[in-house]
């Protein structure tokens, strides 16, 4: 039969999702300049296919502009169809920037890091997944055998995100049942997101023609292991020097680190909403979960919200020295979850914070961290007023469809969407 190839036009949203218009191929060269048509009220829609409100109502006009440096083109070689998009910019159409667009409001982060400090930020995240093409058996977190069972899923995987532009870092069966965990190698700025955001993509690309689901849902069983995303980053002055490490600093950090890392911390409630916006994300974050309960930094500790990693002993201890942000899921939009942290550290740089010797609980619900983006003057700033409200009403909707439902409950729904 006659086939013509289709290009997408992506943005990955306030719900984490990743929506965009297709249009031919052929129509790409006058695309990459105007974009194709987008609606406000389309970054209201939830994870669940609902719209429980929105600011915007049924008007406005914007457009989703492709960017050149971030196009996926991946081939299966299995008879289907291309994966074929872009990631792209909402903007106006007169082309300035919607102040609600996700790859927006991380940069503007990446420019405020960038004024304060003088540094580029380096980052990386890693994902932890569910493959539904296995079957669970007992004795397998970590094993040889959970690697066997995932079958070809993880040399396609590979191969797809090599092919995407993604340089493939590593993979593991991890703890929990049926469980995974990948990386793909550090990124500058925005492209570290973007690559975050392409590499799920991959993985469900993947599972997907295997017949099969990568869920990258936080939670899938009240009582089972959850899965996080956790981001890696560091820093490098102009000339591409790393400047996160001093080996008499505070754990390693050198002054800019500790005043970047304090502000994470001073800011951990507000920054929950963002990064872990899910009701079943605080299933996740109790006790005895593996998973962070406080505002906390520690060395090497994975219940820590903040864990400087360890490093190997050697003339490139500077360059492997890193912080991992653990506070973060698979609910979450890259660009918005690395925007919150960029944000906060930029705050603790410029106001020289320094790092609390005991920080916190973190908030026990979404209902909880809502409020505490909601009370937050600093978040109001860096989102802005339109976009900052949007997201509080966007996710109390969603936390509105989960009242009333059993953990359990929660825990199906929202695996039928990430």
């Amino acid at each position: 039969m006659n086939r013509e190839p289709l290009v997408m036009v992506c943005t990955c949203e306030m719900a984490g999702r990743v929506r965009g218009k297709g249009f031919p191929v052929r129509e790409l060269p006058g695309r990459m300049g105007k974009g194709v048509g987008w609606v406000p009220t389309n970054a209201m829609i939830n994870a669940f296919s609902a719209i429980p409100g929105t600011p915007f109502g049924t008007g406005g006009d914007l457009i989703l502009v492709p960017d050149p440096g971030c196009e996926v083109d991946v081939d299966f070689a299995d008879g289907s169809a291309k994966e074929h998009f872009f990631l792209g910019d909402i903007r106006w159409l007169d082309g300035r920037a919607w102040e609600l667009c996700p790859r927006e409001f991380l940069r503007r982060a990446l420019a405020a890091l960038q004024d304060a400090a003088g540094v580029r930020l380096v980052a990386a995240f890693e994902h932890e997944f569910t493959y539904t093409g296995v079957e669970d058996g007992p004795g397998n977190p970590y094993s040889l055998e959970a690697f066997r069972r995932q079958g070809v899923f993880a040399e396609v995987f590979t191969a797809a995100l090599r092919a995407a532009g993604c340089e493939p870092d590593s993979f593991m069966a991890e703890y929990g049942g049926r469980q995974y965990e990948f990386t793909v190698d550090v990124a500058e700025g925005i492209r570290a997101a973007d690559r975050a955001v392409v590499a799920r993509e991959m993985a469900r690309a993947t599972a997907h023609r295997l017949g099969h689901r990568a869920i990258f849902s936080p939670v899938l069983d009240p009582a089972g292991v959850g899965n996080g995303v956790h981001i890696h980053f560091s820093f490098k002055d102009a000339a591409g020097t790393p400047v996160m490490h001093d080996p008499a600093g505070r754990l390693g950090l050198s002054g800019l680190a500790q005043h970047f890392v304090a502000g994470i911390l001073h800011h951990q409630p507000a920054l929950c909403a963002l990064t872990a916006p899910a009701t079943i994300s605080y299933i996740r974050l109790r006790p005895n979960r593996w998973a962070p309960t406080h505002a906390n930094l520690e060395q090497q500790d994975r219940a820590a919200a903040l864990r400087v990693c360890p490093v190997i002993p050697g003339p490139n201890v500077a360059r492997q020295f890193n912080v991992e942000y653990r506070v973060a899921d698979g609910a979450a939009s890259p660009y918005i979850a690395l925007a919150a942290v960029v944000w906060a550290g930029v705050d603790g740089i410029r106001r020289g914070l320094a790092i609390p010797d005991e920080g916190p609980a973190l908030p026990a619900s979404l209902d909880a961290a809502l409020d505490a983006l909601e009370a937050s003057q600093a978040a109001r700033d860096w989102m802005g007023e339109s976009f900052h409200g949007a997201y509080l009403m966007h996710k109390r909707g969603e936390a509105a469809m989960m009242a009333g439902l059993t953990e359990a409950e929660q825990c199906a729904r929202y695996a039928a969407t990430y």
